[in-house]
């Protein structure tokens, strides 16, 4: 049955944020390659408007380019907070679609708009996020604008279950793994010879205590990693969003022969975003310290692209490995001396393990397995 779907998160919020866009718009172009009429929208407040209109905002020419390069035209709207001022579909286009629409996926719960949200029946909380979101609203009181919503949805795939120490917030959580429109992401030709990379944030806000231990950033898992490129002759390429006032980190990282580059510059688009991953040989990827020691089943959208590019993953143990294979195309690790034994497993087969992290990604991740069966879990 077609149905009519509404899909919010952060696109513009943060123009040029290549990997941010990419997990939005698996869920938009993935429903939309299963035949359902889809609706992108997203909300902005004005303190991320700088200085000018939102039509003439650098926020309003990143999203228009999204929408113009996958065909989104007449299907999206940037809608500015506490307004009925949009870029795209106009208020009124939007409030007749809402009428008629099935069912809304609000990741983060970005979507605030009363009059918006209380007409579509099925409401779907989605957290990215999993552990920080639940400790923000559990033990910070923040308005995670959990109310809003029917139903729940988390990537943290041990989220609810005795296995994490996270609160469930009184809410049952379905989870999900997360969807890859396969056609997007082919398989790329090989790279023995090209970097080990990621793309991300040195932190991104600040940790968050819970019962004596602290659930931190990205910035303390690759601490405790500092010495890994001097112990092997790969190279570490990261692209990597850290301050300039960092200063010993980045000394740190400079001298143990960490490569910094720009994200903005590399992967500032969805285009420049694939470039770089298909570029690569494999990815590195480091989580946040508060999903690895939660071990909450986090998995990233980012490590899913390189995967469904034929790019073997070394990933921080979160403990997803209950639900995902491990051990070829993905590799899980701990300490410096599992990347390196990770590594050397790769390096022995390279083009098996190239192959394995299609097939996981075919497997496990691709949207038109992932998404029937979450419409499945939130009818």
């Amino acid at each position: 049955m077609k149905l009519t779907v509404f899909v919010s998160g952060m696109i513009a919020g943060d123009p040029k944020q290549g990997g941010a866009t990419w997990a939005v718009l698996q869920y938009v172009l993935g429903f939309r390659q299963l035949g359902h009429e889809v609706f992108l929208i997203e909300p902005i407040a004005a303190k991320s408007v700088l200085g000018v209109s939102l039509e003439e905002s650098e926020n309003a020419r990143y999203f228009r380019e999204v929408a113009r390069d996958f065909g989104l035209e007449n299907h999206a709207a940037l809608l500015l907070e506490d307004s009925e001022e949009t870029v795209g579909l106009e208020y009124a286009t939007l409030c007749d679609v809402a009428r008629r629409a099935d069912v809304i996926f609000n990741i983060s719960g970005m979507l605030k708009d009363c009059l918006l949200l209380e007409r579509i029946p099925r409401r779907v909380y989605v957290d990215l996020d999993p552990v920080f979101v639940q400790l923000w609203h559990s033990e910070h009181g923040i308005d995670m604008r959990f109310s809003a919503h029917t139903h729940f949805v988390s990537i943290g795939l041990a989220i609810g279950t005795k296995e994490c120490p996270a609160p469930d917030c009184g809410r049952s959580w379905i989870k999900t793994l997360q969807p890859i429109v396969l056609a997007e992401w082919p398989r790329a030709g090989g790279n023995e010879t090209g970097s080990l990379t990621t793309v991300g944030n040195w932190r991104g806000y600040g940790s968050i205590e819970f019962r004596g231990q602290q659930y931190g950033q990205k910035a303390h898992s690759l601490r405790k990693l500092i010495e890994l490129p001097l112990r092997t002759t790969e190279i570490f390429e990261l692209a990597l969003a850290i301050h300039p006032a960092e200063t010993a980190d980045l000394a740190a990282l400079t001298k143990n022969g960490w490569r910094i580059l720009d994200p903005l510059s590399v992967a500032g688009t969805p285009a420049e975003y694939r470039r770089f991953i298909q570029g690569s040989k494999a990815e590195f990827g480091v989580a946040k310290s508060g999903y690895a020691l939660s071990q909450c089943g986090w998995f990233s959208d980012r490590s899913v692209c390189y995967l469904a590019s034929g790019r073997p993953v070394l990933a921080q143990d979160t403990g997803f490995a209950k639900w995902i294979p491990t051990g070829e195309g993905l590799l899980a690790f701990e300490t410096v001396d599992d990347v390196l034994g990770g590594i050397e497993t790769m390096n022995g087969n390279y083009p098996r393990h190239a192959a394995a992290a299609r097939d996981i990604a075919e497997n496990y991740f691709d949207a038109n397995k992932v998404l029937p069966r979450l419409l499945e879990e939130v009818a």
